[in-house]
């Protein structure tokens, strides 16, 4: 469940049909995986869908819910979490990389969908211990698409108003097994399923895909320490100000709020992204 290396990077969405929404509470998604089969929602209308307030108080609880700062009207929080009642809620889903948690779940019941190198060993996120999904043929991906929609619907049900699918860079960890043009093949069967469902879709890190997210219909951006490594105007140049961005040192934050904070979301946190109450926990926007 969680944040990247601090050198990935992200890119691009583009802008649908605002519509107003309403921001209620919901009940908690599940806590483990599901195999829905589900590859698209019946039925061919794109829903209209609404994609987080500009510039809006964010905040990044992926690794735990919490009670929202005072000012915070939009919020990102794991697929297994409820939404904040009464704000702008995006789901959290690990769509390229298996959570720690659920690994057993994927090899008793989908082992074939799951990384592996030529001596048939599973090709490992060793930063966070997480294995990589096989998105290297259209059948696979097709397949993996099948269950991560299944968890897209379950964030509409619950409540949430966007999604997030993280480790779209899983192919640089990857051996050389998967490529930038697999994730964009996989990312086209993600993204109208989501808005088929009433949800933004936003693009988590890798500036490499450049305008290619927005053409396989992601919606905004979700940036991991662009004002550290200077790739905030790389996001901006394809999302216009619908970029939120996450620093996780105090000079990156001061950095990225002096570049870009009059005009989009910037929040300092901790890397663990913790609860109030942990040691570690930062919380502070501008």
């Amino acid at each position: 469940m969680v944040l990247r290396n601090v050198a990935v990077h992200l890119a691009a969405g583009a802008v649908l049909v605002a519509a107003t929404i309403g921001f209620g509470s919901a009940m908690a998604a599940e806590g483990d995986a599901t195999d829905t089969g589900a590859g698209a929602p019946t039925g061919t209308a794109r829903a209209v869908v609404t994609l987080p307030p500009v510039n809006a108080q964010f905040d990044y609880q992926i690794g735990g819910a919490y009670a929202p700062p005072s000012g915070v009207t939009v919020v990102s929080r794991d697929r297994e979490a409820a939404p904040a009642a009464g704000l702008y809620n995006i789901c959290y889903v690990n769509a390229f990389q298996v959570q720690p948690h659920e690994v057993t779940w994927w090899q008793r019941n989908h082992d074939d969908l799951l990384l592996r190198d030529a001596d048939g060993e599973y090709v490992v996120d060793g930063d966070w211990d997480e294995i990589l999904l096989d998105i290297s043929t259209a059948a696979k991906r097709a397949a993996i698409a099948g269950i991560v929609n299944g968890w897209i619907d379950g964030c509409a049900a619950d409540g949430f108003q966007a999604v997030e699918p993280d480790n779209i860079d899983s192919y640089y960890r990857s051996e050389g097994l998967l490529t930038l043009a697999n994730a964009v093949e996989y990312l086209k069967l993600l993204a109208p399923h989501a808005h088929a469902a009433g949800l933004a879709i936003g693009q988590k890190n890798t500036t490499e895909l450049g305008t290619q997210g927005k053409a396989a219909g992601l919606d905004f951006a979700i940036a991991e320490e662009c004002g550290r490594y200077d790739e905030c105007g790389d996001y901006t140049r394809v999302y216009g100000d619908n970029v939120i961005d996450i620093e996780y040192t105090d000079r990156a934050y001061t950095k990225a709020c002096a570049a870009v904070g009059a005009n989009v979301s910037v929040v300092r946190r901790d890397v663990d992204v913790t609860a109030p109450g942990s040691r570690t926990y930062v919380y502070r926007a501008c």
